[in-house]
């Protein structure tokens, strides 16, 4: 890749995992639109020699470094001052920037009734307005400027550009980003690049990469990584777009997913389980309901997380209880004494019983013991029974045995349950 940038994204609260980060990534994938393929992303705390270290060790190696955060008007917001002692550029008081964040300010004071120290308000706005000498200053969207600081006159480096710390402010921030000379010097530098993901289900890492290893060298110019995430392998390829050559190595990679993993491989074109659901449903003309105890509708919900799920999701059951899977699923209760609530049994009677109740053509019914209590040794936790009644008066079961705590089986039992429901959606006519 030919333009590479760095991304410093600041906070200790980052650091620590108190907030996630939201702006790394987001703006990763802004620089991958613009052909600018991104080196690092790295997270620092509030330290001024931590963030001067990584400053410095990325305007020496990319095209161009992007920090987010500590612009603030408090004494832990250093990022521009660390910034202009990199580039080499002293801090200038900007007059006109200091009146326009002041006037935002006390318009900030007014709407939300709140009160401030004079002096110390005026403090806070005096230091939001010193910039780098010669820094292209982006207009504020709250009351932090973003700056453009290119290296000082005899200095090499990547020109960096300090952005604002709150996702809204950073992103509204960005068309000005864009149009700022020295960033649009290096974007015109930039080629294309293109994305593209293979999905696999049910196989391992090392099959993946028994798989890629005789046709690496033959693939000088793409970029593959690979992914295991819930049970799932992701195949995603970077690579410059529109290179008749490139397309031809693209091609090789392809086939031999295709030929190594056969019908494990359920999408060439970056389609998630989720895409490849709705359209068979869609396709199919049928409606899907759910009936779940141990996942508590979260099936339900990522069945509905896509726009239009209404054309096909018409309800869900949360039945934790026992009573509950006989009243609203229509479980007998004898067949819960008889077989008890974890089993193969309830999980059918679940998937026809959502079926019938909310009157779909397909019922999907989830029983199991997510922890990190109630197993047994005949029944431990992570076991989960998954059953799928389909129109033609078919039930499929599968009965899981999965490890990990609460969180992490819950949500590889409705990753299964969709991989599942895939499967039958192919296979049912």
């Amino acid at each position: 890749m030919a333009v590479r940038a760095g991304v410093v994204v600041t906070g200790t609260e980052v650091l620590t995992g108190r907030v996630t980060d939201r702006n790394g990534p987001w703006v990763a994938e802004q620089l991958f639109a613009l052909g600018v393929d991104i080196g690092r992303i790295v997270v620092v705390g509030d330290r001024p020699g931590d963030l001067a270290e990584v400053v410095t060790q990325l305007v020496a190696d990319h095209d161009l470094v992007i920090t987010t955060g500590g612009l603030g008007p408090t004494a832990d917001d250093l990022t521009a001052a660390v910034v202009a002692e990199v580039q080499g550029r002293p801090m200038l008081l900007d007059p006109a920037l200091e009146q326009r964040i002041s006037r935002t300010v006390e318009a900030l004071m007014r709407r939300y009734r709140l009160t401030a120290d004079p002096a110390a308000s005026a403090e806070g706005v005096r230091k939001q307005a010193l910039v780098p000498e010669g820094a292209t200053v982006l207009e504020p969207v709250g009351t932090a400027p973003g700056l453009v600081v290119p290296p000082a006159e005899g200095r090499v480096g990547a020109p960096v550009v300090v952005l604002p710390g709150p996702p809204r402010e950073l992103r509204e921030m960005w068309p000005q980003v864009r149009s700022a000379e020295a960033v649009r010097r290096i974007i015109d530098r930039a080629g294309t690049l293109e994305e593209r993901t293979i999905r696999i289900w049910g196989a391992l890492e090392a099959d993946l990469a028994a798989a890629l290893r005789p046709i690496e060298a033959d693939l000088p110019q793409l970029e593959v990584s690979t992914c295991l995430r819930d049970g799932e392998l992701e195949v995603v390829t970077r690579m410059p777009a529109d290179d008749p050559e490139v397309d031809e190595q693209y091609g090789l990679l392809e086939r031999t997913m295709l030929e190594h993993f056969g019908p494990l491989v359920y999408s060439t074109d970056a389609s998630t389980v989720d895409d490849v659901v709705a359209q068979l449903l869609i396709d199919r003309g049928w409606t899907v309901a759910t009936a779940e105890s141990c996942t508590g509708g979260l099936l339900a919900g990522r069945l509905t997380n896509r726009a239009g799920s209404s054309a096909y999701v018409q309800g869900g059951l949360v039945v934790y209880a026992n009573e509950a899977k006989t009243a609203l699923a229509g479980v007998p209760a004898g067949l819960i004494a008889a077989h008890g609530a974890v089993s193969r049994e309830v999980g059918e009677a679940l998937a026809v019983g959502a079926r019938e109740a909310v009157g779909t053509d397909v019922g999907i019914g989830i029983t199991g013991i997510a922890g990190p209590g109630g197993g047994t040794p005949d029944k431990p936790v992570g076991t989960v029974h998954l059953a799928i009644a389909t129109p033609a008066g078919i039930v499929v079961h599968r009965e899981l045995h999965l490890s990990g705590d609460r969180a992490a089986v819950r949500a590889r039992t409705v990753a299964i349950a969709l991989h599942e429901l895939r499967v039958a959606l192919r296979e049912q006519r």
